[in-house]
């Protein structure tokens, strides 16, 4: 259903010095997803992102940018689109990365971004998914 909060993980690291625009970004699902007491995809089932923008930290304290937008989440041979922002804390600062349609951006003054493999972030389903019955 639209709305649906989806728990993920980051499933690699992920950072603003070696991603590439355009890059895939894998997630893990963190916990079986159901509607009511309908199993919908097991814990562990893949979604799916990718990097639309990053900029490298540069000198004189530029902050390093890096956009990550999840795209959706495998069921069986179905995909379940989705949305989500996550705020992260580094060092006493706090920044945003941004989820899907509205990517705010992660700034670190003059530092490269890392997001460290099993980092969790909550994401939403985007529309309602109609899926084959469960076998």
């Amino acid at each position: 259903r639209d709305g649906t909060a989806v728990k993920l993980r980051f499933a690699e690291d992920l950072s603003s010095k070696t991603a590439k625009e355009g890059d895939r970004v894998s997630f893990v699902l963190d916990g079986d997803l159901r509607v009511g007491d309908t199993l919908v995809v097991k814990s562990g089932a893949s979604a799916i992102g990718e990097v639309p923008h990053v900029e490298k930290a540069g000198l004189l304290g530029k902050p390093a940018e890096l956009n990550v937008r999840i795209r959706y989440l495998k069921a069986d041979q179905a995909r379940i689109p989705l949305r989500g922002t996550k705020v992260k804390e580094t060092e006493g600062k706090t920044g945003t990365l941004g989820i899907l349609l509205a990517p705010l951006g992660l700034l670190m003054p003059g530092k490269q971004i890392e997001v460290k493999e099993g980092t969790r972030l909550t994401a939403y389903v985007d529309e309602d998914v109609s899926l084959p019955a469960p076998r």
